[in-house]
C-alpha cells in the first residue's frame, strides 16, 4: 500500500460529497417548481454511493467511494386545485415537486461536513508525511 493512497481515498470521498452537494443544491433550486402533469414535475434526486475495496499489492486493501448513479424519488407529488394558475391542467390541478426543503438542508449540512472531514484527512496526512520527511534531517 502506497503512503499516498490516503490522498486517493480522501479525494474520492471529496468528489462524492461534491456531487451530493450539487444534487442537493439542484433539489433546493427546484423546490417550488410546478407543472401541469405528474410526469413533468421535478422530483427529488439523490446520488447513490458504494464503497469499493481494491486489492492492492502485497495483500493490502485500499478503499474508495464510487458514485453508482443518481436516482429520482418515487414519493408522491403534491397536487393543488388552482384553476386560475397558468400551468393548471384541464381539470384545474397544478402539481408541485416532492422536494422537502428541510430534509435537503439537513442533507446539505451532512454533505458539507463529510467533505470537510475528507479535507482534514488529506491535510493531516500531508502534515504527517512532511513530519516523517523531517526525521531524516
Amino acid at each position: 500500500m502506497s503512503l499516498f493512497s490516503i490522498f486517493d481515498i480522501a479525494g474520492s470521498g471529496m468528489s462524492a460529497q461534491s456531487l451530493r452537494l450539487n444534487t442537493t443544491a439542484s433539489n433546493l433550486a427546484n423546490a417550488n417548481s410546478v407543472s401541469s402533469s405528474v410526469g413533468e414535475v421535478y422530483r427529488t434526486r439523490s446520488p447513490v454511493f458504494s464503497a469499493v475495496l481494491n486489492d492492492a499489492e502485497q495483500g493490502y486493501k485500499q478503499g474508495s467511494v464510487k458514485v453508482r448513479g443518481i436516482v429520482e424519488s418515487q414519493a408522491p407529488v403534491r397536487q393543488e386545485y388552482n384553476p386560475s394558475h397558468p400551468l393548471a391542467n384541464e381539470d384545474g390541478y397544478v402539481f408541485h415537486s416532492n422536494v422537502d426543503p428541510i430534509a435537503e438542508m439537513a442533507n446539505m449540512m451532512s454533505a458539507s461536513r463529510s467533505y470537510q472531514n475528507n479535507v482534514e484527512i488529506a491535510n493531516t496526512s500531508k502534515q504527517l508525511l512532511m513530519s516523517t520527511l523531517q526525521l531524516g534531517k
